[in-house]
């Protein structure tokens, strides 16, 4: 039998990196060769992404921006539907090329996926609270059950604030619970709370807890060492926003628009 020989292991490392460097360089190289980007997108509700009630068509802020990084690549777009619970693991196993799927930056998030540089927009989260609740600040909720999304980037905020967390697989079901009185508040971002209790008569007399929770910027995320992807898809999102096309989209879906120099640009 023939000596075994182990490599050093810098050069393992150096070799893996290489591997994974290569995988990421064929990302768009695959997308092109498709000629399909597949995008992950939140599709519970809101003018971030929903389903037409009359079509059941998705609709929403993030679905036309889905459409228009196809555009930009001159490929066809795939939406494919995320939940809080899984739209990191769609993205790291490749079931999805991005992801634009209301998950805000955080240091957690930076370990775990890579993401286009330039935010498209920042948003915070808010409490939906019943007619006549004594919550009046964050830290009233302590002890108090709060109703949240699997995987949202709130709950380590609420955690420390000693809230007892109840986490449902979508935002749909935690506001569902709580118009069941199974908790005191339910957290979300802010963009989807607040039009819900303006415009919708089921959630009149509900209010929204100031100020947001944890603003944060929201990305397009991509898997780790796609540096490639990132460097092609940062031009087009500061495109957006130069070009106003950005604001006229957030206005078209009633959400509060943010122009460019708030990013820098």
């Amino acid at each position: 039998m023939g000596a075994v020989r182990f490599l050093p292991l810098s050069l393992c490392l150096a070799l893996g990196l290489a591997a994974a460097t290569a995988q990421a360089d064929a990302t768009l190289e695959r997308i092109q060769a498709r000629q399909q980007l597949n995008v992950g997108v939140m599709l519970s509700g809101g003018p971030f992404g929903a389903l037409d009630p009359n079509t059941q068509q998705p609709v929403g802020l993030n679905v036309d921006m889905a459409n228009a990084l196809g555009k930009a690549l001159g490929v066809k777009v795939e939406l494919v539907s995320v939940l809080p619970a899984n739209r990191v693991q769609f993205l790291q196993q490749g079931k999805v090329d991005l992801l634009i799927a209301n998950m805000e930056w955080n240091p957690e998030r930076d370990q775990l996926l890579g993401h286009v540089p330039t935010p498209f927009y920042k948003v915070g989260g808010t409490a939906a609270l019943p007619p006549g609740s004594p919550i009046k600040a964050w830290a009233d909720l302590k002890g108090q059950p709060v109703c949240t999304s699997q995987g949202s980037s709130y709950i380590k905020a609420l955690t420390e604030y000693g809230a007892d967390i109840k986490a449902f697989k979508g935002s749909a079901d935690s506001l569902l619970a709580l118009h069941g009185g199974n908790c005191v508040a339910a957290v979300h971002d802010a963009t989807l709370v607040k039009p819900l209790l303006a415009s919708n008569p089921d959630w009149k007399g509900y209010t929204a807890l100031e100020p947001q929770l944890n603003p944060a910027p929201s990305v397009i995320w991509t898997r780790l060492g796609e540096a490639d992807t990132q460097a092609r898809l940062d031009p087009v999102v500061k495109q957006w926003h130069t070009s106003g096309w950005l604001v006229q989209a957030e206005k078209q879906h009633q959400i509060e628009p943010m122009a460019a120099d708030q990013f820098g640009l």
